[in-house]
């Protein structure tokens, strides 16, 4: 009996309504497509959009079964619909037509191209453009509209496309020209409108250090992502962050793309698509930073570093760039991080320009490089370590004085000059008797020559170590260095690798070989403006994904520790007298608040307290060398909240980069700073180490 049943069965499918049934199915074609899921934003710690992922069109075509006149009738309706509406299309057609003058685009490589193409060697642009007009069999005579047709044609026919894959021919086009499209369908052979979330920067290339960019994933980035033994499956046109915040939460940003399915007949009609598996959207992330805060330590700093360059202080210098980070003493939050110069995010997600990737690369000043977190050598702003160690080891007191009469004499090495301060190498005399506040007021080398020789490196570095140096912070990006912290395990990779009395004493106001980031100069001031306590710098504020669920604090740790590799804290702890930090914060208000600080100029008439060191380091004995000028400070002085750290690249002198710092702290506090008069005509007191 089933077996009966069955043979009917058979019969009614293959006889009665065989014929029916083959028509249909010869009718129909059912295709998988992937539905991109929405990337998740990027936002301040006020909520304000720095990147979000907005709902985008893209035009593609699957290749039919219909004839070459119809192909063309309906390529040249889709072209017109897109130039109309001024949305570029795919154009790897290499002849132009200006009006009616034909020309190669490229000579390059044009002998191959002919060869491959089947075009007589001989053959004049003119010529092949209409050896490639009958190829395709393109009846009408308007040249514009040839070439129009030429342009998707010859794309289909090198890039390829079938009845199951197909090709792209106009990205982000305008929701108007989506809906033309779409009234047209009918006319228009195998194309699908596909709606893809694209990546929105709203503040052009603010933070861009920080938030880095997406664009199409590489050979490079799937052989990182196997490397550390991620599974995730991606396509080769998927994107992917390749730096900043972007890079370091791909795996939380990305969510997972869904499937859909499209019904269509061989002539290109849809005739039916629905959603088989749901696409979910990556999570957002919120940052530390103030969108407003950061755009204004960006263009202070770039107003700085053009005030240099034009001679706007006592002398000119050519500055190469430089960075500033703001930080909560508290916490640790960077509320602002800038290195100028700075790109354009946004460039990169469909595929920057040739031309402008090339200025980017050939920019001498290197605007990819985020500077924050690059080593720099720190000079006199370094001199704060060197103050607490030698009184918490107790080598010297809060009142003792020592006597700065010129060159100093306590360094023993064979070949070693005796070394002097930089008011000595400048006006040939010394600062004379000074305490510790008075010898961070005024910037004395001889000071920190001499508790540095009674300290000895080791015990010094045990504390330059508990202050973060030398050593990555564990900041949520990609690319920070560790640094270096001079000593004799540092001089193991150097040439002449050992260690002397004279490079401690250098070190200690921070030359010989120490280099240290702007962030770990930030770190390290937040803790001595709460302190002494430390802090863990973080960009990250909060993850929250799709559904609402916010992720914890030790798994975004535990993440970023592990995909960044920053090691663990093995330094020594202390616990500082409160005397010992306060006399190093008196030496640091009066270098802002006292006649002859070296920053004084800067701060005497304004509203907030503001403690603070002036450093400038160079980096070797010739006029010609260049001098890292940096300012470290915080604020307010009697209950700090923020720091600020700011480094310019052959800046010449720290006094000079003060004002970076002051016109953030204006901001923060919503400051409106009036009647602040800089000493223009003030000789430059470069601090000299030799």
């Amino acid at each position: 009996m089933i077996g009966i049943i069955i043979l009917i069965q058979l019969f009614n499918l293959q006889i009665v309504h065989g014929e029916e049934y083959r028509e249909d199915s010869n009718t129909r074609l059912t295709r998988e497509a992937k539905i991109e899921a929405a990337r998740g934003s990027i936002m301040d710690r006020t909520g304000s959009l720095l990147i979000s992922t907005e709902q985008g069109f893209s035009l593609e075509m699957y290749k039919t079964k219909v004839e070459d006149e119809d192909l063309n009738n309906s390529i040249l309706i889709m072209t017109d619909i897109l130039e109309k509406n001024q949305d570029e299309y795919i154009d790897e057609f290499p002849i132009s037509i200006d009006p009616f003058e034909y020309h190669f685009d490229s000579e390059e490589k044009l002998a191959e191209w002919k060869k491959k193409n089947k075009i007589p060697e001989a053959a004049s642009a003119e010529e092949a453009f209409y050896l490639f007009r009958d190829k395709y069999k393109i009846k009408t005579e308007d040249i514009k509209q040839i070439r129009q047709i030429l342009a998707i044609r010859y794309s289909i026919s090198t890039v390829g496309y079938s009845s199951k894959r197909s090709i792209q021919i106009s990205k982000e086009i305008k929701r108007e020209t989506a809906v033309q499209l779409q009234e047209m369908s009918n006319d228009l052979i195998g194309i699908t409108i596909v709606t893809e979330p694209i990546r929105k920067y709203h503040m052009g290339s603010l933070a861009s250090h920080i938030l880095g960019y997406t664009s199409k994933i590489t050979k490079a980035n799937k052989d990182e992502f196997t490397s550390r033994g991620d599974s995730y499956e991606y396509e080769n046109d998927d994107k992917v962050g390749q730096t900043g915040i972007e890079k370091v939460f791909e795996e939380y940003l990305r969510g997972e793309d869904g499937e859909k399915q499209i019904d269509m007949s061989v002539d290109g009609t849809i005739t039916g698509e629905y959603t088989s598996k749901e696409a979910i959207g990556g999570a957002n992330i919120v940052l530390t930073i103030d969108a407003n805060l950061q755009r204004i330590a960006e263009r202070a700093l770039r107003d700085n570093i053009e005030k240099i360059r034009s001679g706007g202080f006592a002398e000119q210098a050519e500055t190469k760039g430089g960075a500033v980070v703001v930080a909560n003493v508290n916490t640790g939050e960077v509320l602002a991080m800038a290195s100028y110069p700075d790109y354009e995010p946004e460039l990169f997600y469909n595929g920057i320009s040739q031309e402008k990737y090339d200025e980017y690369r050939n920019n001498p000043y290197f605007p990819f490089m985020n500077k924050a977190i690059s080593p720099y050598p720190p000079g006199s702003i370094f001199k704060m370590v060197t103050a607490i160690a030698a009184l918490d080891s107790g080598v010297t007191t809060t009142t003792e004085k020592i006597n700065d009469n010129g060159p100093y004499y306590g360094i023993t090495d064979e070949h070693a000059n005796p070394p002097a301060c930089w008011l000595y190498n400048t006006y040939g005399r010394g600062h004379g008797r000074l305490d510790i506040s008075g010898a961070i007021q005024n910037s004395c080398n001889y000071f920190f020559y001499e508790v540095s020789t009674r300290m000895g490196i080791d015990t010094f570095n045990e504390y330059s170590k508990f202050f973060g140096l030398g050593r990555k912070t564990g900041i949520e990006l990609p690319a920070e260095t560790s640094g270096t912290l001079a000593g004799k395990e540092a001089a193991q990779n150097t040439s002449e690798k050992w260690w002397s009395p004279a490079k401690t004493a250098y070190a200690s106001i921070g030359q010989s070989l120490n280099s240290f980031s702007p962030l770990q100069m930030v770190r390290y001031i937040s803790m001595i403006a709460n302190g002494g306590h430390k802090v863990d710098m973080t960009l990250v504020k909060n993850v929250v994904t799709a559904n609402g669920t916010q992720i914890s604090k030790n798994e975004i740790e535990e993440f970023v520790n592990k995909k960044l590799q920053v090691p663990e804290d093995t330094s020594q702890n202390f616990e500082f007298s409160q005397e010992h930090i306060e006399a190093v914060k008196m030496g640091m208000r009066a270098a802002t608040d006292e006649p002859g600080g070296t920053a004084y100029s800067v701060f005497k008439n304004f509203d907030i307290e503001v403690a603070g060191k002036t450093g400038s380091a160079e980096t070797g004995k010739s006029k010609e060398a260049d001098v890292y000028a940096w300012f470290a400070g915080f604020a307010p002085y009697d209950n700090p909240e923020i720091a600020v750290v700011v480094m310019v690249e052959n800046g010449r002198h720290g006094s000079y980069t003060a004002e970076v710092v002051r016109d953030i702290i204006s901001e923060y506090f919503g400051m409106n700073v009036k009647d602040v008069v800089e000493n223009m005509s003030a000789r430059s007191e470069i601090e000299s180490f030799r």
